[in-house]
């Protein structure tokens, strides 16, 4: 198994970096997954971050919405990024199913694994290498929702197999304040980097590291 903390190579100075972000819920409200995760990304240069994946959950039209109005709003404050993103290939949003639903019954959630592992499996590992599709991902950012697990799994499966994979960040939502969300607690002895927005979320010792509020 690939170790976690390989150290990634350093990227020359015009070159760019390929950014998937799953965007798990499209809730209004500040802690709103979705919200965090393009608020964490609306900060970057979209010249050097591209081509740009956001991989949305199934039925969450909202985040949707969200991805295209950053994108507009990047897109008019950075004239240059438009002839860049023609060169590159821009944005795109894949849907993967979600990996259980709020109140869903027990009986099916095995079943609703499987289907969202095998799409996460195919837009992960078997899509970047036929033609006509986007490259590797290079980073993948994540910061809670459950479907968050199955697409480690499928970055995993790249690295058994040898695959290019790309580096995982997990950030954890800002409303865990005191204790960390299921997810956060799966994925913090897998994941490249693991950071928390409260330090109170690291006085067990364990791995990872807090740079204060980051939305």
């Amino acid at each position: 198994m690939a170790s976690r903390e390989n150290v990634p190579r350093r990227r020359g100075s015009k070159e760019t970096c390929h950014l998937a972000v799953f965007l798990g819920s499209g809730k209004v409200h500040r802690s709103g997954h979705s919200s965090e995760a393009l608020s964490l990304i609306s900060a970057l240069d979209f010249s050097r971050y591209s081509p740009r994946t956001y991989l949305v959950s199934e039925g969450d039209s909202l985040s949707e919405q969200k991805v295209v109005a950053l994108e507009r709003l990047k897109a008019a404050s950075t004239p240059s990024l438009a002839t860049l993103e023609i060169e590159i290939g821009g944005y795109q949003i894949i849907t993967i199913p979600r990996a259980r639903r709020v109140h869903q019954n027990t009986l099916t959630i095995p079943l609703a694994m499987i289907r969202s592992l095998l799409s996460a499996l195919y837009h992960v590992t078997l899509a970047p290498r036929l033609p006509g599709h986007s490259s590797s991902f290079d980073v993948l950012l994540l910061n809670g929702p459950g479907t968050c697990f199955v697409l480690c799994v499928a970055v995993y499966v790249n690295r058994f197999l040898g695959l290019p994979s790309p580096r995982l960040f997990y950030v954890e939502t800002f409303a865990r304040v005191r204790t960390l969300s299921l997810t956060g607690k799966l994925l913090r002895p897998i994941v490249d980097r693991f950071i928390v927005q409260w330090p109170e979320l690291l006085q067990d010792g364990g791995r990872g590291e807090c740079h204060g509020w980051l939305v």
